[in-house]
């Protein structure tokens, strides 16, 4: 089996999180659907492996932010590509919360949903878990983000390496995607918009 020719199905890329007992957690996610509209009920699936599956399954809501085609291959990297168990996500991020304490992406968010859990089925590699949908709203009007977008203008390619040679027009916060004008980013620069220093920016070369 081609495991590529799944990658035609379309799916969407959405940020999961959850808390439980005092501690937050997050990760990327591109299982979601809705599955009934009266009640309104949407259907994800978690990896058994991952913090946030673990967690769900404690406290049973989270919310999902639905990833609009503004958002980077660092926010992936941040909520995708590093464990909770050893790294905590939302360390100095000041987000927006919903009406359980769930945070949400205040970035790269097309809309916001909020759900508890009523069902969960253990799938083997993943649990695939039934959510009622407690608040929904829109936050920008980007097209959401799909999978097949991820995997053909976010995912780096195998050996591409930044463009150096050519010069450096600003600097982006890889955390929230602020960017700041200027060729030189000052070395006690702090972002305005979630707070983390200049350790935290990549350059934005000239087209």
């Amino acid at each position: 089996m081609d495991p590529k020719a799944l990658y035609s199905l379309s799916y969407g890329v959405f940020m999961l999180a959850v808390s439980d007992g005092g501690k937050v957690n997050g990760c990327i996610t591109n299982t979601c659907m809705q599955v009934a509209s009266s009640p309104t009920r949407l259907a994800i699936s978690c990896l058994n492996s991952n913090l946030t599956c673990e967690m769900l399954k404690n406290s049973g809501r989270f919310t999902l932010s639905i990833l609009d085609s503004t958002c980077t291959f660092e926010t992936i990297k941040h909520f995708g590509l590093q464990s909770g168990r050893t790294v905590n996500k939302f360390e100095d991020l000041e987000l927006p919360t919903d009406a359980a304490g769930i945070p949400y992406l205040s970035w790269a968010t097309c809309a916001v949903i909020s759900c508890h859990v009523i069902q969960a089925m253990d799938l083997g590699s993943h649990t695939m878990f039934i959510a009622e949908i407690d608040d929904a709203f829109r936050c920008s009007d980007n097209p959401p983000l799909t999978y097949a977008d991820y995997q053909s203008r976010l995912k780096p390619k195998t050996g591409n390496s930044a463009p150096v040679q050519k010069k450096i027009v600003g600097w982006r916060c890889k955390i929230c995607q602020y960017e700041y004008k200027g060729s030189e980013l000052p070395a006690d620069f702090l972002c305005p918009l979630c707070g983390h220093d200049a350790s935290d920016f990549e350059p934005i070369y000239e087209a």
